[in-house]
Order: C-alpha cells, then sequence, then structure tokens
C-alpha cells in the first residue's frame, strides 16, 4: 500500500443493515474490483461438518451476498471478504487483524442491540436462553423436536408422570432449571452414582428450559432463543471436534439441514446437555479413561460467541469414573458441580405412600418395606434403595407379587455394603420376571420370563460386541440398538455370506425376467457361438449380477431415513406436477428411439403414447417420492453421486440393457447401437440420481424417527427403484411377446431388481433375523418384542434407538450374556 492511498472504508457508520451491505461493496471497489474467482481463491478454503472441504467464499455467495442488501452477511463471510479484498491489494499484513476488528464491532452493533452498560468493569456473562436475535424457523423446529423427544423420554423412564424426589444441595429436581440459568458462566457437571437420577434431571432440565420455546404465543418470539439438547455422550468418537460432532447429532437426531445445524452449532443457539460421560470408556477400567478425557478437553475449548468466556454446556457423569477423571487431574473447565444426595428415608417413605396410597393392595408392603429400613440391617438396606432407580425396582418386584422381606433380606452382622450389593443383585434379578409379569401381551402368546431374560442378555451380549468394535458404522455404541444394525447376532461371516447369496439370486432371477421379457435370445441360439449384440446383452447382464453381489458384500448397509409426514395434498400436487414434467420428456424419448430404430421396430403413434405413458408413470412416481415442502433438505448431484456410485452404476447397466432390444430388434448398425445403449445408460444413471436426491436424507418437515421407521422405508424405496426400470422394461418387451408375458417378466425384475440393489439394509437385516431366531437368539418377530420390552419398561427408546432402561441392567444382563461375539 502506498503512503498516498486512503485507508479502507471505515464500516462504523453503517447504521442499518443495507449500509453495511453496501459498505461491503464499497470495499471491493477500494480494493481495485478484484475478480469473484480471484476473491474466491484468497478466501480459502473451509471444513463442512460432514468433513468435506469446500471454498469459503463461493463466487455464487459473493453476487447473492452483494445483491441481497435486506439480509446481514454471516461473521465468516464478512472475516474471508474482507481479508481477501486486503489482500488482493497488498495491504499490510500486520493491519489487517485491526481492520477485522473494526468489520466485527460494526456487524455486532448491527445483530444485537444495544446492552445497558454495567457499573462494573467487568460484566458477567449474559444468561444464554434470553440473548438477542430474531425468530429462526430452524430453531423453532428443533425446539417442538426435543421437547417432543424428551417428554417421551421422562415418560418411558418414569412408566408415568411420579418421580422420586432427586435433590442436591439444597435444590430439588423442581429447580434446576432455575439453578442452571442463574450460573455464569453456564456450565454444568452433575455428578452422582449409578441409578441416582442423572438423565432425569438432565431431561427436567431440558424440558424446563425449553418449555418456555414451544409455549410462547408466537413461535419463538423470545429474544435470540436457544434450545437444549440432551447427546448422549457414548456417540461421541475420540478425535472428533465438538462443534462438528455436535451438527452432526442435530442433523442425525433431529432431521435438521445440515447447513442450518452448523449454522446454529455456530451462533450458539445450542445448549448441549452430554449425558453419560461415564458411558464413553469400557467397564472395568484398565487405564485412564482416554475417551472421557478426550471429549472433556474438547468441551474445554468450547467457547461462547465472543470466543472470550467459555461455553454453555452441561455434563452428566458417574461418581467413580468423576472420581478417576480427578485423579487423572482433568475436568470440565469453569463448571459448578452439583453432587445428587441419596435419598433419605423420609424421603423413600414418601414416595412409596405416593405410589401406594392408603388403600392401595400394596399398602401393606409400604410398611414392610419401611420396618426394614428401619430394622436392624437398615443400613444395608437403605443403602441398596438410596437411589432412584432401584427404589423403581423394589416397587415394581412387589407389585408383581414379590416379598419385600426376602427382596430386602440382610445379614444384620455382614458389611452393609457388601450386604446392600447383594440386595441389588435380587432386585435386578428380580425385575425381568416383574416386568413381565406386569405387561402381559396384548395379542399373541404370553411371553415367558426365561425367554425375555435370554434374548435381553442376547441384546446387550451384542451391545458389549458393539462397545468393543472400531465403529466403522453410525449407530455403533455401546448403549444403542439399532435395528438395522442387529444382525450380526446371528454371525457375521455366515449372514454376510447368506446375504451375498441371496442377493445375487436375486439379480439372477432379475436378469433371467428380463432375458425372458425381451426374448431376443434363446439358449439354443447360442450353440454355435456368440455374435456381438449377444455377447453385449450377456457382458452387461454379467456385470449387473455382479455388481449387486458385490454391493451385498459391504461391511454396514445403510439405511435411509427418507421423509415423512408429508400431507396427502402435497404428495398428490407434487405427484401430478411430476406427471406434467415426465410425460412430455417421455414423448422425447420415444421419438429419440424412433429415430435410432428408424422406424422398424414401432411407429410414432407408439413411441409418442409409450413414452407419454412410461414418463407420466415415472414422473409421478418421482413426484410422489419427492415431495416435501419448501426449503426441504435435498443431496445435491454431485452428493448424491458420491454416496451411491457402484448403486448408480449399477441402474445405469439396467438402463442399457432397457434400451438394447429394441435397437436388436431393428438390426441397427454400430453407430446407432452405441449411440441407443449410451443414451439409456445415462438416462438410467440420471434417474437414479433423482430417486436419490427424492428419496435419501431428511426433510425440514420430517419429525424424529421411529427406530424401525428407516428400515420400513428402505424395502419401500428399493421396490419403488425396481418398478420404476419395470415400467421401461415392459414397454420394451412388448414390442416383441405379448401384454401378459411382458407385465410378468417387468413385474418379477422390476421387484427382485429393486430388493437386490435398493433394499440392501432391509434384506441383510431380515437375513439376520431368520438367522438369529432359527439359533433361538432372538425372537422372529423382534419388531414385536421391542415395542413390548418399551412398554415393560425394560427398553426405551431414545430418538432413532432403542436402548436399555438402565445402564447397571445392562451390565447386569451382559455379566449373564453369553461370550462368543457375533
Amino acid at each position: 500500500m502506498t503512503a498516498s492511498r486512503p485507508r479502507p472504508p471505515d464500516p462504523a457508520g453503517a447504521g442499518t443493515v443495507p449500509d453495511f451491505v453496501r459498505s461491503l461493496a464499497r470495499l471491493r471497489q477500494w480494493a481495485g474490483d478484484p475478480p469473484l474467482s480471484r476473491l474466491r481463491a484468497l478466501g480459502g478454503r473451509t471444513v463442512t461438518p460432514d468433513g468435506d472441504e469446500t471454498d469459503t467464499l463461493p463466487k455464487s455467495t459473493i453476487s447473492h451476498v452483494l445483491r441481497q442488501t435486506s439480509k446481514l452477511p454471516r461473521w465468516d463471510f464478512v472475516k474471508a471478504f474482507v481479508t481477501a479484498c486486503l489482500r488482493y491489494c497488498d495491504y499490510p499484513p500486520e493491519l489487517i487483524p485491526g481492520e477485522l476488528e473494526r468489520w466485527r464491532a460494526a456487524r455486532t452493533a448491527l445483530a444485537e442491540p444495544p446492552a445497558t452498560p454495567a457499573p462494573d468493569a467487568e460484566e458477567p456473562e449474559p444468561p444464554v436462553m434470553p440473548a438477542a436475535g430474531a425468530p429462526d424457523q430452524a430453531v423453532e423446529l428443533l425446539a417442538r423436536r426435543v421437547a417432543r423427544e424428551e417428554d417421551r423420554a421422562r415418560k418411558g423412564l418414569l412408566g408415568g408422570y411420579s418421580i422420586a424426589p432427586v435433590s442436591f444441595g439444597n435444590d430439588d429436581l423442581h429447580s434446576i432449571g432455575r439453578f442452571f440459568s442463574d450460573l455464569s458462566p453456564q456450565r454444568l457437571l452433575v455428578v452422582g452414582e449409578s441409578g441416582a437420577g442423572k438423565t432425569v434431571l438432565a431431561i427436567e432440565l431440558v424440558l424446563q428450559l425449553v418449555e418456555p420455546l414451544v409455549t410462547a404465543g408466537e413461535p419463538l418470539r423470545l429474544p435470540r432463543p436457544v434450545v437444549p439438547v440432551r447427546l448422549n455422550a457414548a456417540r461421541w468418537t475420540l478425535g472428533s471436534p465438538f462443534e462438528t460432532w455436535l451438527a452432526e447429532q442435530l442433523v442425525h437426531e433431529f432431521g435438521l439441514a445440515a447447513e442450518d445445524a452448523a449454522r446454529l452449532v455456530r451462533d450458539r443457539r445450542v445448549l448441549p446437555v452430554v449425558d453419560g460421560l461415564d458411558e464413553l470408556d469400557p467397564e472395568p477400567s484398565t487405564g485412564p479413561p482416554r475417551r472421557a478425557i478426550g471429549l472433556l478437553a474438547e468441551l474445554n475449548r468450547y467457547s461462547d460467541l465472543s470466543g472470550r468466556r467459555p461455553g454453555a454446556v452441561v455434563v452428566t457423569c458417574r461418581a467413580d469414573r468423576h472420581a478417576e477423571l480427578a485423579r487423572a487431574r482433568v475436568g470440565l473447565d469453569n463448571a459448578a458441580r452439583i453432587h445428587l444426595r441419596d435419598l433419605t428415608i423420609e424421603q423413600i417413605s414418601a414416595y412409596l405412600h405416593a405410589r401406594w396410597p392408603d388403600g392401595h393392595p400394596c399398602g401393606t408392603h409400604r410398611d414392610g418395606i419401611h420396618a426394614e429400613l428401619s430394622g436392624a440391617a437398615g443400613t444395608a438396606v437403605h443403602t441398596a434403595l438410596a437411589t432412584p432407580w432401584r427404589l423403581m425396582l423394589t416397587a415394581t418386584a412387589v407389585e408383581s407379587g414379590a416379598d419385600p422381606a426376602e427382596l430386602l433380606a440382610a445379614d444384620a452382622a455382614a458389611d452393609p455394603r457388601e450386604a446392600a450389593a447383594r440386595i441389588a443383585h435380587r432386585l435386578l434379578d428380580s425385575y425381568v420376571p416383574a416386568a413381565t409379569e406386569l405387561t402381559p401381551r396384548t395379542a399373541g402368546t404370553r411371553y415367558q420370563p426365561e425367554q425375555v431374560r435370554a434374548w435381553l442378555e442376547h441384546l446387550a451380549g451384542h451391545l458389549r460386541w458393539q462397545a468393543a468394535t472400531d465403529r466403522p458404522a453410525p449407530g455403533l455404541t455401546a448403549i444403542d440398538i439399532v435395528p438395522h444394525l442387529l444382525w450380526p447376532i446371528g454371525g457375521r461371516r455366515r449372514i454376510r455370506a447368506l446375504h451375498a447369496l441371496c442377493c445375487a439370486l436375486l439379480a439372477a432371477i432379475a436378469m433371467l425376467a428380463f432375458w425372458a421379457g425381451s426374448a431376443l435370445d434363446r439358449p439354443g441360439d447360442m450353440r454355435d457361438g456368440l455374435d456381438l449384440e449377444e455377447g453385449l446383452t450377456l457382458a452387461l447382464m454379467a456385470g449387473w449380477v455382479g455388481i449387486a453381489t458385490s454391493l451385498s458384500l459391504s461391511s454396514w448397509p445403510a439405511a435411509a431415513g427418507g421423509r415423512g409426514n408429508v400431507p396427502v395434498r402435497r404428495r398428490l400436487t407434487v405427484g401430478l406436477l411430476g406427471v406434467l414434467v415426465g410425460g412430455p420428456a417421455g414423448v422425447l424419448g420415444g421419438l429419440a428411439g424412433l429415430a435410432l430404430t428408424g422406424g422398424e421396430v414401432f411407429g410414432p403413434g407408439y413411441a409418442v403414447a409409450a413414452g407419454a405413458a412410461g414418463g407420466s408413470v415415472l414422473g409421478a412416481l418421482i413426484g410422489l417420492t419427492a415431495a416435501g415442502r419448501r426449503g426441504a433438505e435435498r443431496p445435491t448431484v454431485s452428493e448424491a453421486v458420491r454416496a451411491e456410485p457402484v448403486t448408480l452404476l449399477g441402474f445405469g447397466l439396467c438402463g442399457a440393457l432397457t434400451g438394447l432390444p429394441p435397437l436388436r430388434l431393428a438390426q441397427a448398425g454400430p453407430v446407432p447401437l452405441t449411440a441407443g445403449v449410451a443414451g439409456a445408460f445415462v438416462l438410467a444413471f440420471a434417474l437414479g440420481v433423482v430417486f436419490k436426491i427424492a428419496a435419501g436424507g431428511w426433510s425440514m418437515e420430517a419429525e424424529l424417527a421411529h427406530p424401525r421407521e428407516a428400515l420400513q422405508r428402505n424395502p419401500a424405496i428399493g421396490v419403488a427403484f425396481g418398478l420404476t426400470g419395470g415400467v421401461a422394461a415392459f414397454l420394451v418387451f412388448v414390442m416383441n411377446q405379448g401384454v401378459a408375458a411382458s407385465l410378468a417378466c417387468a413385474l418379477v425384475g422390476g421387484v427382485t431388481f429393486g430388493l437386490a440393489l435398493g433394499a440392501i439394509a432391509w434384506c441383510r437385516t431380515m437375513i439376520g433375523l431368520i438367522v438369529a431366531a432359527a439359533r433361538g437368539l432372538l425372537p422372529l418377530r423382534l419388531w414385536t418384542f421391542l415395542d413390548w420390552a418399551c412398554e415393560a419398561r425394560l427398553l426405551r427408546i431414545s430418538g432413532a434407538t432403542y436402548q436399555f432402561r438402565h445402564r447397571e441392567l445392562q451390565d447386569f444382563l451382559t455379566d449373564s450374556a453369553p461370550d462368543s461375539g457375533p
């Protein structure tokens, strides 16, 4: 910069958002109007939440931001844009930080209303919930889903609304929201023994903080609302940046668009409540808890929006794991710590009296439990029942008919802790039979306690195996029971081999249906050798079978979430739009086929009619699948291709096969044959991309997934894939044989094609379930059992997964589970 060159434009005079945006445009002019491509290069690269690198200043983004004067640009854009402009004109590097601070201050003044100056020089951190900001659709969506999910989790844990008193210091569960809001900084570590109510307290905190967001008169008219989100710490992987992982959890667990999730995390519109720090590392400990230490290091680096203060966060941890971390001199910096107290005898009595009031059939047992607490072995009994979880175990066992005197029997001369451990073992041992007795099936044969115990032990053993793996697939944690990841229970190698065999059989059936439907070749025609067209046909068929079989060998097939809760009218409207677009496109395709075949196989009338019919059906199916409200997240073309390249290649090969018969019937020359096959390949490949975009991922209107929802949609989406090809195949088959035979071949080929290529996760899961049931490891109707187990409060639903009702129950059953893993 020369001495005569004026200073850069000062953004401090921008009193409105349009003025601020115009200041950015003036800065670009001052810098010499650098080309957009040069600004993109100088802006550098950034890493997205899914780990991909992208330009910080894409040309389209720069142009859009500078034109849209009504919206305040994000700070990361402003920072990159100002830096790029200054670098372009060789502005002294040592002065750039000062210029950035001027732009940051000007933008902050527009983003937040002026605060009343505090008398003290050092201002405390403002509360998380009432910070400044504007209503945000993504925040509203997240708050609604969090409220419903946590309400479901609370009822699943409690079995209703009554709750044992959880207390800490001079406060209790009902005041946790107020207690947290008064903290500065808002960082809280909750410590307690196993079963002390840490998860219940975390749920109650989330519900108390999110309630004002979902009960406002208009959606989220509070100033800059922040949504509390409870996260399972066990789902964090060592080495993952916390903010990236947090954004991924918002996408996978709550269905937010990736861009919205990253924005909310970046703008600190999310309060992470990390539940179960102790569940990150295996038990018993073989050394320092490395993963818990790693997560705490990430949380200690997590700052607020200014970057000068620690970010708001809540963490729960079991007392013994917290002691291990303390010995390793690791903790949650700048956090208030509360320790959940054991229940007093008065609190236990009050809970039992509320659960079994006077006149209740278990009222006499209530007095019996109180007598045990006051007896000679009362210390051991109180130690065993001092947590809400153990108290619930006792109440469940007594309500099923157990004698509290036998459950709570203890030797008064024995060590109280050892006697309490024996009582706890009896309570856990009695829980599965008690829950089975209290929750009979409404339909079908009644489950037997020994059956339920054996099935749960195998599930617990599978979770032990999941915890020991390198976790190559999302969902393989120590606590999450994911339906489409349960297939290894039947034997991992065995299931993968059977799946490959089954998929090869389905693929072969699909190709045989195509071969029979096209009616071009007969087995006897190939005895004298293959000509070019026959060889091409067989090569394409063999290639497709090989692709389908190779896909079945993948380690962890993924089940797409799909789109849900789309109104019927919306689906019909978009389906009709698909017909209006697909019909003319199909006519063009039919006329192209007419030109390539020279009119030797079908005439103009058939080309128009068949093209319109086929295009309309395909357009309607795509429209019905892709229906969603405006702004719904959908993968881009490049993302769809990167996600499923081999599947799309198989889809393209099927298109090439479908386009080959008319060309062979017309005896087309090499050039038309090549052009027709290549065009059909490209068209089918593009159709596969459209289906991936239409059916893959969550949309903005999708609500929280049931654990089986993705798996249930997988075969439907796969068959839809196949039937789209079946429609095109039928229109080809009918050229050379009757309608009935063509329809039969198209249906068989379409369904088997869809199952082999589009429903891989469902096929793998069904095969694994059948094998596991045949070996007596799981019930054949596993989904019915899992839902019943949630009703019996043996399991619970957490977002899109099942979990055991309590980690102590899981560990108890794991100790009894077979040692052999999948």
